[in-house]
């Protein structure tokens, strides 16, 4: 396995909250079970706002809908009810202003480093050198200098998925999307991409907004923590995270804040299994 590049985070302040950029009002989603017929209400009389610039890291019980609404605001997933606007424009469907990373490693195996980040660019016709230029900017930031010209068979999970950020990244989207970004690494290899990449997120001057299971992923990049609760998911915690980067996990104030995510969730699971068990009581 290909050793990780070393990339050393510089002290960062949270930044101040800048004007709305994504705006959802009365989220409704709902689904139909394929194997009943019964309609199935996923996210219900959701209401949130994210700012500019703004990593807000949103976090719930499995199955509580937060991936669903992610691809509500990639345009994968139409809403039911409500309102979706980024910018104060409807969210109609995916567009070159949101950029998103899943948590397989989505490469091209016969293309390089570079002409796989190079892709976005590509597709949007921008001439060769200044997509180059582009993508050695952020090969630079994510801590691949020197794998260039890698293919993805030689390089490590933390590298694919340093690849697939900084494609993300190099054609400009104004939103990036994070399903999960750390859910295939090791722990090792996780541990290492949240240090390395703390402050990345704001070189990019971006809005991002990311979906975990981890408090500690979500405490220690965001600058915000949101928790869905069980299905049908509504917001019960919306916090600053005031903490300046890097973040350590050590740090007591990380350590407070992530007991204060882990009750508030732990409560939700809880509430979630009672509730499935009533409705799935023992030998029936």
């Amino acid at each position: 396995m290909s050793a990780e590049p070393a990339f050393k985070p510089r002290l960062a302040a949270i930044p101040d909250p800048g004007e709305p950029k994504i705006v959802a009002e009365g989220i409704n989603k709902t689904f139909i079970n394929r194997e009943n017929g019964e309609e199935v209400v996923a996210i219900e009389n959701l209401d949130l706002t994210i700012r500019d610039q703004e990593f807000v890291a949103i976090i719930g019980p499995s199955g509580c809908g937060k991936s669903t609404f992610l691809y509500m605001l990639a345009g994968f997933e139409d809403i039911s009810a409500g309102t979706l606007s980024m910018d104060g424009h409807p969210v109609t469907g995916p567009g070159p202003d949101r950029g998103i990373v899943f948590q397989e490693f989505i490469l091209f195996p016969w293309r390089t480093v570079l002409r796989n980040i190079t892709l976005g660019l590509e597709m949007q016709k921008v001439p060769r050198a200044e997509a180059e230029a582009a993508a050695r900017k952020w090969i630079g930031l994510t801590g691949l200098t020197g794998f260039e010209d890698a293919y993805p068979a030689t390089l490590s999970g933390g590298m694919k998925q340093r690849v697939a950020i900084a494609r993300a990244l190099a054609y400009n989207p104004e939103v990036v999307l994070l399903d999960e970004p750390f859910g295939a690494l090791d722990v090792q290899t996780k541990f290492y991409m949240i240090r390395d990449l703390q402050t990345l997120w704001q070189e990019a001057h971006k809005t991002i907004v990311m979906v975990t299971h981890s408090v500690s992923e979500a405490v220690i990049m965001a600058d915000r923590v949101v928790v869905f609760s069980a299905r049908p998911a509504r917001i019960i915690y919306d916090e600053r995270i005031d903490i300046a980067r890097p973040r350590d996990a050590l740090d007591p104030k990380v350590i407070d804040r992530q007991r204060e995510v882990t009750e508030v969730l732990s409560a939700e699971v809880d509430k979630q299994m009672r509730r499935e068990a009533g409705r799935n009581p023992l030998g029936n």
